[in-house]
């Protein structure tokens, strides 16, 4: 069994805390800290769970946010709550557990031990870097200062009530030609969920909600850099994918990515000008920046270099998995490898501790899925022997829903999640839908209107 690691506590740090006293169980077990609890984080945490270990889990928000479904909440489909879960919920049924809110800024590996933002000092036996990424803007102009991302809960939020605030501006407008016009920045899987869930929104429930936003007033538009949208899937879901968005309005620019982003519109490479009253861009990820401040090896778009293992070269007992990291197969950015990743983690940390050797990941493609609306999705599905599964329409996208209702954390959450998408596109709701919204401050016009 590894020795744990003797420099156990840190008494001056600001807060004057003995760090370990942060992780339950006795003080003998060895120490593992989980920085993320996003899928890989939480998948280490829960296959520890009866692990001879104290785990201290630490992140920058106080709940677990169910990415693939953030798209909903921002287009009015579900509550903010319905796709996060607080994260010390796990203590309820898993006891060597801890939960600490807060940043990690900096590392000593040779100490074993890293700094969070809060000056704290915390000792590890095994260190998993799970923290996740962030928006890619790939240095556009305006981009940042002017889009609208949607990788956390706060944004998709504030997605929801721009929304809102321009649709009731809209309707306030004098003129009958003025609504809204959305530009989706992006053709994959999340470009193509909130296109169509806008879609979706604008063809049942607005009509009858807004009745002074005429016609089409209300305009979606997806921009793609490429000539195809969701080019990891076969060709003929391209296909039917393109054919569906556009059967419910969606509009589609491709071959020209995006130069630049104003306030009311966007700029392409190829020098059309696309007015925009909200642009959402669901373009790229990458690491946040303050990973290279963590004195771990970086490769390709600033992710962490990881071995077969997981584990990070020249540093035993140090992992990282998920989005973040960067392994030799080069595993796609998706729920599922990090999923498997936090597994294979968990195993390896167990082996060490049993002074057995690591083995490598190896990964299990169970199929990727996107939905464009009701009744409307595509999923390629992969069966044992390397069998593949191709569906589209109403039965892709009972699977979809099924897979992401049973993905989802905490029964609560499956529950009112479930209600939440029946209610929008079940029959006979799907017709009447009442979006959820949020605070929407009141349209007023200037004060010398009509002078």
């Amino acid at each position: 069994m590894t020795e744990p690691n003797p420099d156990r506590t840190h008494p001056d740090d600001e807060l004057g805390l003995e760090t370990d006293m942060l992780a339950t169980g006795p003080e003998s077990l060895p120490h593992v800290v989980v920085v993320g609890g996003g899928f890989a984080g939480m998948a280490v945490v829960k296959a520890l769970a009866k692990a001879p270990v104290r785990i201290t889990l630490i992140d920058r928000r106080v709940y677990n946010t169910f990415q693939p479904l953030l798209y909903q909440v921002a287009t009015g489909g579900l509550n903010p709550g319905d796709v996060t879960y607080f994260l010390r919920g796990l203590r309820l049924k898993q006891k060597n557990v801890r939960v600490v809110h807060e940043h990690l800024v900096g590392a000593d590996h040779a100490a074993k031990k890293i700094r969070l933002l809060n000056d704290m000092w915390i000792s590890y036996d095994y260190l998993v870097v799970a923290s996740g990424v962030t928006t890619n803007f790939f240095g556009t102009p305006g981009a940042k200062e002017h889009a609208f991302p949607m990788y956390s809960r706060s944004q998709a939020m504030k997605i929801r009530d721009n929304l809102f605030i321009r649709l009731e501006k809209a309707a306030k407008s004098r003129r009958t030609d003025d609504g809204l016009r959305v530009v989706v920045v992006g053709g994959g899987a999340t470009g193509v969920e909130v296109a169509g869930a806008l879609a979706e929104l604008r063809t049942a429930g607005l009509a009858p909600a807004y009745p002074e936003i005429h016609g089409d007033a209300f305009e979606v538009k997806i921009v793609q850099r490429g000539t195809e949208l969701l080019k990891s899937f076969a060709p003929s879901l391209r296909a039917y994918a393109t054919q569906e968005l556009k059967r419910r309005g969606v509009s589609l620019h491709l071959g020209a990515g995006v130069s630049a982003v104003e306030p009311d519109g966007v700029v392409l490479t190829d020098g059309t000008r696309i007015h925009a009253d909200l642009t959402v861009w669901s373009a790229g990820v990458h690491p946040h920046e303050e990973v290279a401040e963590w004195g771990l090896p970086q490769g390709a778009g600033g992710r962490i270099v990881v071995g077969d293992d997981l584990q990070v070269p020249a540093m035993p007992g140090v992992f990282a998995a998920g989005d973040i990291a960067i392994s030799p197969s080069d595993l796609p950015q998706l729920a599922q490898p990090a999923l498997q990743a936090g597994q294979q983690v968990a195993r390896n940390i167990l082996a060490l501790l049993e002074g057995r050797p690591t083995e490598p990941l190896e990964y299990t493609d169970k199929g990727t899925m996107a939905v464009i609306g009701r009744r409307a999705a595509i999923a390629e599905i992969q069966l044992p022997g390397k069998r593949q599964v191709r569906l589209t329409a109403g039965t892709a996208w009972i699977v979809w829903l099924f897979v992401h209702i049973m993905s989802l954390i905490g029964p609560r959450n499956r529950v009112t999640t479930l209600a939440g998408l029946v209610t929008r596109y079940g029959f006979p709701f799907h017709r009447r839908p009442i979006p959820i919204v949020g605070d929407v401050p009141t349209v007023r016009p200037p004060k010398n209107h009509g002078a």
